[in-house]
């Protein structure tokens, strides 16, 4: 059974855990850009990491057979310094181009601030006008249910944007059918103390049908850990599904999303009508 890890935060694992994904058969792992667990305090900051995530990380993954895939963008939580989300917004194209960069991401609302919002748009902008994939950041917590309505409220507004190419992530029980019912993607991530755990992301799953909808376990610098996105794995085959269901849940939703980019190279192993129709 294969596995794709859609939205981690390699930066901030060992190499240990590259070895563990790799050993639990996790064949690609995609990297959106986000908070460093600091507000960074220059835009050249910013920059060295994008340098990170799109250099050394590919080549670490590499040595346990993972293709690494990585998301530019402004991060929501640090998008309130206005000025310095202008800076960071300015030099992102220059990243949009290398081999394993597959769109904007994770853009979206931390405190549903106006600065924030008027980065999302600036970044959701870039985005159409280059045809690209958007994965997106729910807020968390109390926050949740209003930035992710802003936020869709907003995309389905505007015209230009194709729900099959955007993705909300940290999606919850409360917020899951307002993101279906408007066409975009969700993806549910399983961490400790602040989103989902393993049950309760099967839960879901059994209510919403598992078309448009991904797993992630995130597995930053929080007490987070890779291995929890197979404990879901694990529920669902203690709970009765089939082998066949499971890798579709866990392998071929990414592939059909992420491979909207020419970029992302793992190809499912049916096609979405056969899956889920």
């Amino acid at each position: 059974m294969r596995i794709i890890e859609p939205h981690i935060h390699m930066i901030a694992r060992t190499t240990a855990d590259y070895e563990r994904m790799a050993r639990m058969h996790t064949v690609a792992c995609c990297e959106p850009s986000f908070w460093a667990g600091y507000d960074r305090t220059s835009a050249l900051a910013f920059h060295d990491y994008f340098t990170h995530i799109t250099t050394f990380e590919p080549q670490r993954a590499a040595q346990y057979l993972i293709e690494h895939y990585a998301w530019i963008c402004m991060n929501p939580k640090e998008a309130d310094n206005l000025s310095l989300a202008k800076e960071v917004v300015a030099f992102i194209p220059e990243f949009l181009d290398k081999p394993n960069v597959l769109g904007i991401g994770e853009i979206g609302l931390n405190k549903n601030t106006d600065n924030e919002m008027e980065i999302f748009t600036m970044q959701v902008e870039m985005a159409v006008e280059r045809d690209l994939p958007m994965w997106i950041h729910a807020p968390h917590l109390d926050d949740k249910l209003k930035g992710t309505r802003k936020m869709i409220d907003y995309l389905r507004g505007h015209g230009g944007v194709d729900p099959e190419k955007v993705c909300f992530d940290h999606a919850e029980e409360h917020t899951v059918g307002m993101i279906k019912d408007a066409g975009f993607w969700s993806s549910m991530t399983i961490y400790p103390i602040t989103k989902n755990s393993p049950k309760r992301v099967v839960d879901i799953l059994e209510v919403y049908g598992a078309d448009r909808m991904m797993v992630d376990a995130s597995g930053d610098w929080g007490p987070s850990d890779p291995g929890t996105l197979h404990d879901a794995v694990f529920e669902m085959r203690r709970r009765g599904y089939d082998d066949d269901t499971v890798e579709t849940v866990f392998y071929d939703n990414p592939c059909y999303f992420l491979g909207q980019s020419p970029k992302f190279r793992p190809r499912p192993r049916k096609s979405r009508e056969q899956a889920w129709n």
